[in-house]
């Protein structure tokens, strides 16, 4: 698979991933490739005008659909729309205002992804989860004409993906098989972040703990089937609840994630993670902030990955970064877990692979290849064979449950 649509790396791959959400109708395949084709030179500025020029109109389009009461029209045209606008946030960060854009689009993203819940058959229910002294925003999506407690999948979103992702990758197969579904916030997720400006945190379990605490006591969720299942950095932050909150029937991981900094060595290189070791503060963040002055590209993606921890300095930075490992907690993770294993990985290459080898339970690793066309980070263009291999999984795994 020769093809490429954007010399940005990331760009690139951004249309991949809406590509493959065309299959759960968060986008349409010729309206990608026509933003693909106006956005080819990888410009910040023209990548974000672009994309927020066609989730305007497509949003347009689904007001009047629902101003004829075409309901079906409507909540689709709001989800694709939604989309778009997630997709245009991913160059805000390169762009003169930055901040005052970001705001603006994700308001706009939410909004689409709200009209789209309401138009959801069951309508989508808005629920505030208690954490700590606030509460984290999701929604608990429904399979249509299903009643009682049934089983959930809690969607663990990654570090900086919209909602609108985590639903064609996780949330809309769930529900398509009887699941109910849990889209929320956590720290440094989206409306956590840009919002409340709350930053990660590496101990979520602190996180999980109160999601299932709160889906316990609903009397239309199976507490005994539940399932945690997540995408991208999710792949560190899963199997690190799991290794506290047992309460969790069976989990997926996609991909596996053992040591988060791996992401950021990957692109930084062998010499400045020796001068990170040797612990010499002063010229490592010389060092990088030279580095992102001279290239505005670089410096774009590293304003976007490092804004969800809430540190400036570089060095303090992956300093902070590095405490998120599930090495000295993965003895504890008895949880059965799927972990995918795609060629081509470039965030953690070879992690799905250490973590399933390092597991002392129940545990799965399932590959996806560049031949079947299902290769990359969390397969964006494989996406029904994804659903296929990781949904049976697990519904032969609650099949087994006390509750089936």
């Amino acid at each position: 698979m020769t093809f490429r649509f954007n010399e940005n790396e990331q760009f690139d791959y951004e249309i991949l991933l809406a590509l493959g959400s065309a299959w759960r109708q968060g986008a349409d395949v010729g309206e990608v490739l026509a933003a693909a084709s106006a956005t080819a030179d990888g410009d910040p500025e023209t990548w974000v005008s672009t994309w927020a020029s066609l989730a305007r109109t497509v949003r347009a389009q689904a007001e009047k659909c629902t101003a004829h009461g075409r309901t079906v029209s409507a909540r689709a045209a709001f989800l694709r729309a939604a989309g778009y606008f997630g997709t245009a946030l991913v160059a805000v960060d390169g762009c003169a205002g930055a901040q005052a854009r970001l705001q603006e689009l994700f308001a706009d993203h939410r909004d689409c992804f709200d009209r789209f819940g309401a138009g959801w058959d069951p309508p989508a229910e808005w629920v505030a989860i208690p954490y700590e002294d606030a509460s984290l925003p999701g929604y608990l999506v429904s399979p249509p004409g299903r009643s009682g407690a049934l089983p959930t999948v809690i969607v663990n979103n990654g570090s900086d993906a919209p909602l609108s992702t985590a639903w064609t990758l996780l949330g809309a197969p769930a529900v398509a098989r009887g699941y109910r579904a849990l889209l929320f916030d956590g720290p440094g997720q989206q409306s956590m972040l840009f919002e409340h400006g709350v930053p990660f945190r590496p101990d979520w379990e602190e996180v999980i703990t109160p999601v299932v605490d709160f889906l316990a006591v609903r009397g239309d969720v199976d507490a005994e089937r539940l399932v945690l299942a997540g995408i991208s950095q999710a792949g560190y932050w899963v199997p690190r609840a799991l290794a506290f909150e047992h309460r969790i029937a069976a989990a997926v991981a996609d991909p596996g994630v053992v040591d988060v900094a791996e992401s950021w060595w990957h692109h930084l290189g062998a010499e400045l993670r020796e001068l990170w070791d040797s612990g010499d503060r002063e010229a490592f963040d010389r060092i990088v902030s030279e580095a992102l002055e001279e290239d505005p590209a670089l410096a774009a993606t590293w304003r976007r990955r490092a804004k969800p921890y809430g540190i400036d300095g570089p060095f303090d930075l992956l300093t902070e970064v590095a405490t998120y490992t599930v090495a000295p907690v993965t003895d504890r993770i008895t949880t059965p877990l799927l972990l995918t294993d795609p060629e081509g990985e470039h965030f953690w290459p070879g992690a799905s692979r250490r973590l399933y080898d390092a597991l002392p339970g129940p545990k799965e690793l399932v590959g996806f290849s560049e031949t079947e066309g299902a290769h990359l980070h969390c397969e964006p263009l494989g996406r029904a064979l994804f659903e296929q291999r990781v949904f049976d999984w697990l519904d032969a795994r609650l099949a087994s449950g006390p509750s089936a």
